[in-house]
């Protein structure tokens, strides 16, 4: 293929290497320059344009990628239309990519004008997503260099879609005592969505004293009932081939593969089998719906791919998921220095009151003062390290409102956008050295000194303790408490969304503490709800 400008007198039959404007006249890349085409451009003054011309033994960019696709083709893969030198392919049915890496790299090593690129490894896709796209860099390859490349695609397939297989799956839960049953509950319902996004079906669930006996006997119960994978969550995280659920197992007649794996979260997981069948030790994380290196061992057992302990082994590469923010000192951390600890409010006071009318609610009396008043006096009195307000709509009389008291604003100029963007600014404004932070809404002016005390006493990181949750008649209310290491997972909320419904994902930190008062739930939102407010008891 020769490429360059030349002279329209001479480029007949090229290609068009960039859009060309010439007056009215547009001509987009990758056109054919016919005669008429070319008399156009004379016309307008047009002399010379830069072309690919394609010589004997070129292959044009669209065939070549069509031939290449095609031999990619397979089971459950199908592919686009060549358009522009580039063939997509698409799963039709949801299961589990093998590619085979080594050969994908030896083909893109080939020459730099034809290319593949492709998910990773055993990805999980869904019918109908894109899997891998062929591109042809230049407007035509050499014949030659085609065949090379489709040999290496002859040789055996190097895409492989394997789809999720119908799997019968019992659950086995153990307990120990102070392990709340909505834990459990939550365990199932986490699980039962895992499950159904693969295809496959939970059973039974069932559960046992956290002790080798009764769980032996349990893994027993299910072995004679069927089952295609069995799954086990313990009450206590396994720490040695030796502990309560890698013993049962053997007790009952199955053997250990592998206790551990090089993905984080996940490390934990111990992978058995029982008569042929595999039998999956959950790790702690897998109770929450976050990725974890559960989830690829799940992925790959449901569609038929077989898991031993070379292939949890080889999951390193790529196995850093995610932080953990309920690990006493997660890795984006500074180590925290000795020291009391240092808990910081936010108070969100930026809103417009839009359900009050004309009335910014924050600024309401309430027993002679705004409402704002009490709720930031509470958190001040409660003996915080920082109390931060952000500010938005009438941020002056905002500001006002609180003269003289020893408080920090932050104005968050976004507020319109909702909720979300004020948490934010305010979390962003809070020091390095502030451990926590309650997240205070600034209508619930019925929220006390002791209320954030008893939450702030319950804090504790280091014993797993992080996110500290009101609980009034077995329902959860605000404030919440959030240890600094979870403040990175506010970045995501957009919206009116508070970080509430990020608490279910981090089940593993929370501690409740009961409230003895509904002030938790008491917000202000309406004109009668403002009028009531004087005579609530609470």
């Amino acid at each position: 293929m020769r490429f360059g400008p030349l002279p329209i007198t001479q480029a007949e039959g090229g290609i068009l290497a960039h859009r060309l404007v010439a007056r009215e006249l547009v001509l987009a890349k990758g056109e054919r320059l016919d005669r008429a085409r070319l008399a156009a451009l004379a016309e307008r003054g047009i002399e010379e344009v830069v072309v690919a011309v394609l010589e004997p033994g070129d292959v044009a960019e669209d065939e070549a990628a069509a031939q290449l696709a095609a031999l990619l083709i397979g089971p459950g893969i199908r592919a686009d239309s060549p358009f522009t030198g580039r063939v997509n392919l698409f799963a039709t049915v949801s299961g589990v990519l093998e590619v085979d890496a080594a050969r994908v790299d030896q083909l893109n090593a080939l020459d730099e004008r034809i290319t593949l690129a492709t998910l990773p490894r055993f990805a999980a896709v869904r019918a109908e997503e894109m899997i891998a796209t062929v591109k042809i860099i230049p407007f035509a390859v050499p014949e030659a260099v085609l065949a090379q490349c489709l040999a290496i695609a002859r040789e055996a397939p190097l895409l492989r879609l394997h789809p999720f297989r119908a799997k019968g799956v019992r659950l086995i839960q153990t307990v120990l005592e102070g392990l709340a049953e909505k834990a459990l509950d939550k365990t199932v319902r986490v699980t039962e969505a895992r499950l159904r996004a693969v295809g496959a079906t939970l059973l039974s669930e069932s559960r046992c004293a956290h002790a080798i006996g009764p769980l032996a006997e349990e893994i027993r119960r299910q072995k004679r009932a069927g089952f295609d994978i069995l799954l086990i969550a313990g009450a206590s995280a396994i720490t040695d081939r030796r502990d309560v659920l890698p013993t049962a197992i053997e007790q009952a007649g199955g053997r250990i593969e592998q206790f551990g794996m090089p993905v984080d979260p996940g490390n934990l997981l111990l992978l058995a089998e029982l008569d042929g069948r595999p039998v999956v030790g959950l790790p702690g994380c897998a109770r929450s719906p976050k990725l974890n290196g559960f989830d690829w061992v799940l992925e790959r057992l449901a569609a038929d791919l077989p898991v031993h302990a070379r292939d949890l082994r080889a999951m390193g590469v790529g196995g850093l998921l995610m932080e953990i923010p309920s690990r006493p000192q997660p890795r984006a951390e500074r180590p925290r220095a000795p020291g009391p600890t240092r808990l910081a409010a936010v108070v969100l006071a930026a809103g417009r009151s839009s359900r009050m009318g004309t009335l910014n609610k924050l600024l309401a009396p309430l027993d002679g003062k705004p409402m704002l008043c009490h709720v930031v006096e509470a958190a001040l009195a409660a003996g915080l390290a920082d109390v931060v307000v952000v500010t938005g709509h009438m941020r002056e009389q905002v500001e006002a409102a609180l003269r003289g008291l020893p408080v920090r604003f932050v104005h968050n100029p976004d507020y319109r956008e909702g909720l979300a963007s004020s948490l934010k600014a305010g979390v962003a404004a809070l020091s390095r050295d502030i451990d926590g932070a309650f997240i205070i809404l600034g209508d619930m002016p019925r929220i006390r000194a002791d209320h954030l005390r008893r939450l702030a006493d319950a804090f504790d990181p280091a014993a797993g303790r992080s996110i500290v949750v009101p609980v009034h008649g077995g329902r959860r209310g605000n404030p919440v408490l959030w240890g600094r290491a979870f403040f990175v997972t506010f970045e995501g909320l957009e919206g009116d969304t508070g970080a509430r419904h990020l608490i279910d994902q981090f089940p593993e930190a929370v501690a409740e503490v009961d409230i003895p008062d509904a002030a938790i739930f008491l917000d202000v939102d309406t004109p009668e709800a403002l009028a009531a407010l004087g005579a609530a008891q609470l």
